[in-house]
């Protein structure tokens, strides 16, 4: 069983009522990954559970609108769009693979994985803002013209995704082995004349990086033992292995890392993305002598290593 541990309060955001309600969400979504340990028994516990979580969360959105709404809150309107399309995308489409699959396991740690690592991110960033406790967006005078930009913005946000200090070891990594890896592979196109919020990254970072339609493929690798103690920090319990549930929400923070990059640079090109898919570190390491990255980053968190990778593509002539 995974132990429980004390709700950690980095997490809080300073208004009593919102943080309940994230303690609360939280403490489901723990309480759910203990329930669908047992596949059975649990299968339909989990379908009640989700339902309870589901409408919790809808209600908690409504609350916090009417909060920011009152506070006269600035981003009140980019942030009821995150919100939006979190309810009435995501959830219903999560949904349907639960049905689909007849609530099996695999299926309920998908649905918790993108919810766990969604709301981590959302609370993180985007509910922190409300209350000033940091900044969704940079201004123009913390923005430069070179790869610092970029490097800068990839640290500030995983930091504050991650709950932990990185410092950058490598401008060059070359895919050389660092432990044992989880690896995220996502494509992205433009997606001209979008205001899709979900998802997204900059090209607007120096001369490689022009506003000319391009394909972005982005390469995440992670340490086992660093994605293990992130998400353990995120779900308050110490989960002893990786799992559906881990990689599901690894995913789901990659996705996230690079959507709140793109904010932060203030990208002018919004980025659909078009697929997403796991990947070995052999085959990364494949992927710098077919072509090597435009850009490629190793950190260090002090409890274990990721690299970032970018490959920039010009579109095929039709």
């Amino acid at each position: 069983m995974a132990k429980e541990t004390e709700w950690n309060e980095c997490f809080n955001i300073g208004v009593t009522s919102i943080d309940k309600a994230h303690r609360k969400l939280f403490s489901i979504v723990r309480r759910l990954v203990e329930l669908s340990k047992n596949e059975e028994m649990g299968k339909w516990a989990c379908a009640e559970g989700i339902k309870y979580f589901k409408n919790y969360t809808i209600k908690h959105f409504a609350d916090e609108e009417r909060y920011m709404r009152a506070i006269g809150y600035k981003e009140y309107e980019m942030h009821k769009i995150l919100h939006d399309d979190m309810r009435d995308k995501t959830l219903p489409a999560l949904e349907k693979d639960l049905e689909e699959s007849g609530y099996s396991q695999e299926s309920i740690h998908h649905f918790l994985g993108i919810c766990l690592g969604w709301l981590s991110a959302h609370i993180t960033i985007e509910d922190r803002a409300i209350t000033g406790k940091i900044s969704n967006k940079w201004s123009e005078e913390q923005l430069g013209k070179d790869t610092k930009t970029l490097e800068n913005a990839i640290t500030y946000t995983a930091q504050e995704m991650f709950k932990l200090h990185l410092s950058i070891v490598s401008e060059h990594y070359s895919g050389d082995t660092f432990g044992k890896c989880i690896v995220h592979r996502l494509t992205y196109q433009p997606q001209h004349g979008s205001t899709d919020h979900e998802t997204g990254i900059s090209d607007d970072i120096s001369g490689s990086l022009s506003n000319t339609a391009k394909q972005i493929q982005v390469f995440l690798a992670y340490e086992e033992c660093l994605i293990l103690r992130v998400v353990n920090t995120i779900l308050g319990t110490q989960l002893p292995k990786i799992d559906k549930l881990v990689i599901t929400t690894a995913d789901e923070l990659s996705r996230q890392l690079l959507h709140h990059t793109r904010i932060y640079l203030h990208s002018p090109v919004q980025y659909q993305l078009v697929n997403n898919h796991l990947m070995t570190l052999e085959q990364l390491q494949k992927e710098f002598f077919t072509e090597y990255p435009h850009y490629s980053l190793l950190f260090d968190t002090g409890s274990g290593y990721f690299a970032l990778c970018i490959k920039i593509r010009q579109p095929k002539n039709r």
